[in-house]
């Protein structure tokens, strides 16, 4: 006498059930295999020279994330071509979150519009964060007399006056040309390898002056060897709130700011972006890099994901419009 026939519907019950006990083995092995992320040393790639305010930055976060993932966090310099040089390293690295990029915007909002066949774009990255923000501050030697912005460009209207700049694409050369443009001075545009050493060339009077970032200007003009002219950013800034804003002086156009940012490259697997990102929002918040940021005169930001996309496409077709008026190139 035969068993009665079991209903297909419990056939395929215990099917199923014995492919998941088959698989379940599988599926711990591949969950316990699985690397823990870091996994190895980070290494931060710095676009730029160090001692400037993105080396700082990376150096001050790469501390903290260190004491987190219990991996060393490796600050490398990789500067040249106004940032282009490093984050194409960046771009052609291992996407596994071991390499992050960390530099400032205008490497993707202002070096697209003049130089021709950049080996990367926007694009090839996925954003970890905007980790700060802060203006811009025109300094003059002050072997030059000049005392006021009026003063400058009075002068440079009568004699060219040379403007040390972080390099051809750098904040500090948009920032030279827009002045150029808007007031009739003759400058002359001066490109150093970063910020640092543009800062430096303004205090040993190589050039006459520099629109640079504030962080970079703020302990020489503190000590009374690079007299203050005005800042780009839309607030006076915190730690020398005597020296007033351009928008104050009459020349709004030339109101400016420099991102801080982190990328890594755009295959990196999404659960490792997310683990950074919140990692160096933790970082960001601590008391310590709070206290650096105040120190460096920068604004905390926390744009990630979408949002920091958009902040840097509308910063490139704002910066875009701006270098096809000026004609501003690559020197």
């Amino acid at each position: 006498m035969h068993p009665p026939s079991l209903p297909t519907s419990v056939l395929l019950n215990r099917r199923q059930l014995g492919t998941l006990a088959l698989l379940a083995p599988w599926g711990a092995q591949a969950q316990a295999q699985a690397p823990a992320y870091p996994a190895r040393p980070v290494k931060l790639i710095n676009a730029f020279p160090p001692g400037g305010p993105s080396d700082i930055l990376a150096r001050s976060v790469g501390e903290v994330l260190q004491g987190v993932f219990k991996q060393p966090f490796v600050v490398d310099n990789r500067p040249g071509a106004g940032g282009n040089l490093g984050t194409d390293q960046v771009a052609k690295s291992p996407a596994d979150g071991h390499t992050v990029l960390i530099g400032i915007d205008s490497t993707f909002t202002v070096n697209p519009h003049i130089y021709k066949n950049l080996p990367f774009k926007l694009s090839d990255f996925k954003p970890v964060m905007v980790m700060a923000s802060s203006g811009l501050m025109a300094g003059a030697s002050p072997g030059t007399g000049l005392r006021s912005m009026a003063q400058l460009v009075q002068k440079a209207k009568q004699q060219t006056l040379n403007f040390s700049s972080g390099g051809s694409g750098s904040p500090g050369h948009l920032a030279v040309e827009v002045l150029s443009e808007a007031t009739g001075a003759h400058i002359q545009h001066i490109p150093y390898k970063g910020n640092t050493p543009a800062v430096a060339a303004v205090l040993a009077g190589e050039v006459d002056a520099g629109v640079l970032a504030t962080p970079g200007m703020l302990p020489h003009v503190k000590a009374g060897k690079i007299t203050p002219l005005a800042v780009t950013s839309r607030q006076r800034s915190r730690l020398a709130p005597e020296v007033p804003t351009v928008a104050e002086l009459g020349f709004k156009e030339l109101e400016q700011e420099v991102l801080y940012i982190a990328l890594v490259p755009a295959a990196t697997p999404d659960n490792v972006v997310q683990t950074l990102q919140r990692a160096f929002a933790e970082a960001m918040a601590r008391p310590e890099i709070q206290t650096r940021l105040q120190a460096l005169d920068l604004q905390a930001e926390k744009d990630s994901g979408e949002a920091m996309v958009q902040r840097l496409n509308q910063a490139s077709e704002r910066y875009r419009r701006v270098i096809q008026a000026t004609g501003m190139k690559v020197e």
